[in-house]
């Protein structure tokens, strides 16, 4: 029997999907090894400092990830070797921070402009770039993603505290991306909002998260209703000068199946009716902690069609009668209330609700 070739091994390695058996595929010699390195498509890198000694095995790569943090050099290093990449996912689960206050040690070097731009320039086929609490990656990488990357369609920037509306000026010359994330991204205002609600990027954006941006106004989120096909808004958190009218101007967006309002302490029942009226398409809303919300607006999704899932945690100006009535909406499948109100509804209401949707405590 013959040995055999490179292009026999690969096409077996396609059926080959556990990582343990292609490491244990890859021991056999010499040639299944390169093979194996040949045909590999997603890495996590959890020693940065190797990459130079391992990565080159990879030249065909797809998906890079690695959770800790990285250096400029490392970056430009993938960059060289795999230019194939699609998905670059740098969420980190701990910014240098948070790092420092557990580890008491301050010589970590990690990625920022330069790292993502030399992988803006080496790899041009990049649609998913996750770079959640790289806190050194500011208006520079994201202008060089936004303009290198025209098949970029996810970009999660949150809590990149430097980026501002500079950044967004370029990405709202895109017309590929459908999922934007910019929590916590402070420096953001008013003019950046117009500028995606009227730059190319509205006629392809999705899912748009502004949680925490808290020098957003009225005056700015009353823009995004020319976001024409907007599915997932998330306003969280983004202060008091998010009044009802941003909310009357949100209600506006009929393309809405998940929105987001919590902590916004100045919306009331008029927001909240509106968007039961308007939002036919809606599955879910977080109301937590609007503390002006009422029973009166949350009876309003008694007849809503669609309604799925419903948070008024933090909420308490909501009586039983109320959720008499919002439990008869026959779509909805989960509804959560403030854990301090369980004391307070009898056991009969509790497993009256459970018999229509599942009740929950936060």
């Amino acid at each position: 029997m013959s040995a055999l070739g490179d292009d026999e091994l690969s096409l077996v390695l396609k059926w080959v999907y556990d990582q343990n058996d292609r490491k244990s595929f890859s021991q056999v010699c010499k040639q299944w090894l390169r093979v194996e390195g040949l045909t590999r498509l997603s890495i996590r890198v959890l020693e940065p400092d190797l990459i130079p000694v391992f990565l080159p095995r990879f030249p065909n790569l797809l998906f890079f990830e690695t959770q800790v943090f990285i250096s400029n050099p490392h970056l430009e290093f993938v960059a060289k070797t795999c230019p194939n990449l699609q998905v670059l996912n740098l969420n980190l689960k701990k910014t240098l921070e948070e790092f420092e206050e557990l580890d008491g040690n301050s010589g970590f070097e990690d990625v920022g402009n330069d790292g993502i731009r030399a992988l803006a320039n080496g790899c041009p086929n990049l649609s998913k770039v996750l770079l959640r609490k790289r806190k050194n990656v500011a208006n520079f990488a994201v202008i060089s993603l936004a303009k290198l990357c025209r098949n970029l369609t996810t970009l999660d920037l949150g809590r990149c505290n430097l980026v501002d509306d500079r950044a967004v000026e370029a990405i709202g010359c895109s017309n590929s991306i459908r999922v934007l994330n910019f929590e916590a991204c402070s420096l953001i205002t008013d003019h950046g909002l117009a500028v995606l609600a009227t730059g190319y990027i509205s006629k392809t954006l999705k899912k748009l998260v502004l949680a925490e941006c808290d020098r957003i106004t009225d005056s700015g989120v009353s823009m995004l209703n020319h976001i024409c096909c907007l599915e997932e808004l998330n306003l969280a958190e983004c202060g008091p000068k998010i009044t009802d009218s941003g909310g009357l101007a949100v209600s506006s967006l009929s393309s809405l199946k998940k929105l987001n309002l919590g902590w916004l302490i100045n919306l009331s029942d008029v927001t909240v009716i509106a968007i039961a009226n308007n939002c036919v398409k809606l599955v879910s809303i977080d109301l937590t902690g609007c503390e002006l919300v009422t029973g009166v607006g949350v009876r309003a999704f008694g007849n809503h069609g669609s309604l799925e899932y419903l948070v008024l945690a933090s909420c308490y100006n909501i009586c039983m009668n109320d959720l008499s009535i919002v439990v008869r909406c026959q779509s909805l499948r989960d509804i959560v209330l403030d854990k301090g109100l369980r004391m307070w509804i009898p056991m009969p209401m509790q497993v009256h609700i459970n018999k229509f949707c599942q009740l929950h405590w936060r």
